[in-house]
């Protein structure tokens, strides 16, 4: 995309507790993500896996399917770089329900993830959350220097799981690197938001920040979290793999060494081999939703739900 594409500052968004879906209407408004140039363009960061999994490659701007709001759009650039720099935000759950196991496979989630980024090229930073969000280191290209950043962190309070991921989300607004994204390491279990999944997704996709979450639980939590997602089972619960999907990110589980360090390498991976698309962004000031397709059958894409034009 060259440098056509130039990632403008963002409005700084301070959200406040409103009712219904206009207060996250209102507050993804101040976040929406335009790049200025000839026209204003939205990029989108896309992954396209095959039926088995496997990541597709070579595609090109003809192989792909873009429609906002329905209506079929031209896609006017594309780029597919592995080498291109990634940020991320870590963000940690360091709530009172994150004790014993929980805690430690986080601690090992977080050191495999920081594993998996070039010094110096990838930029990092760390986040942890209670009932309320905690800077504790801000973004650098040297991973070295979040080593052991949870060692000093005691799990302790409630825990405001989706408020702290639209806070983080507003960090990542103004990072300028190609592939961005959040990556939350948790139980699953909120207990203080005020906001609901679907805000905190619309927020995120707005930005084009894919949320990937880990929960760091033992098998047995991981069938609960399951049914919970699924059937609605506990009121009030958070819809982790809706929350994940519709910003192009997805849940995965870690309930063992071996599995966290597969599944966080597949993370990182992922945001390596994404496609970046660009479409000229709508005129009317409103949500648009988006629909990423190829035209492969059985290929999947995993992108932003939608922006804000305007």
């Amino acid at each position: 995309m060259g440098s056509t594409l130039r990632r403008p500052a963002i409005a700084a968004a301070v959200f406040v507790a409103l009712v219904g879906t206009t207060r996250a209407q209102s507050d993804v408004t101040q976040a929406q993500e335009t790049f200025k140039s000839s026209t204003d363009l939205v990029t989108i960061q896309a992954s396209v896996r095959d039926a088995r999994g496997r990541v597709v490659r070579g595609l090109t701007p003809s192989d792909f399917e873009v429609r906002d709001n329905g209506q079929l759009r031209p896609i006017l650039e594309l780029r597919s770089d592995r080498r291109s720099p990634i940020t991320l935000a870590i963000l940690v759950d360091m709530s009172g329900s994150m004790g014993g196991a929980k805690i430690a496979m986080a601690r090992h989630a977080f050191d495999s993830v920081l594993s998996q980024l070039r010094p110096g090229e990838d930029e990092v930073a760390l986040f942890t959350f209670d009932s309320t969000v905690h800077q504790r280191h801000d973004f650098t290209s040297d991973p070295a220097l979040l080593k052991d950043g949870l060692a000093e962190f005691t799990p302790f309070g409630s825990t405001s799981l989706l408020d702290a991921t639209a806070a983080t989300a507003r960090r990542l607004a103004d990072r300028s690197a190609t592939h961005r994204a959040i990556v939350v390491l948790t139980d699953g279990i909120d207990t203080s938001s005020t906001m609901t999944a679907s805000e905190v997704s619309g927020l995120a996709s707005s930005i084009d920040v894919p949320v990937f979450i880990v929960a760091t639980v033992p098998s047995v939590d991981q069938r609960a979290m399951m049914e919970t997602s699924e059937h609605g089972a506990r009121e009030n619960a958070v819809d982790l793999r809706d929350l994940a999907n519709w910003t192009g990110g997805h849940l995965v589980f870690a309930t063992t060494s071996v599995e966290t360090i597969t599944v966080t390498a597949n993370i990182v991976d992922e945001l390596r081999q994404q496609y970046i698309l660009a479409i000229e962004a709508a005129r009317e000031r409103e949500w648009r939703r988006l629909d990423v397709r190829v035209k492969q059958r059985a290929s999947k894409v995993k992108a932003r739900s939608g922006y804000f034009g305007g």
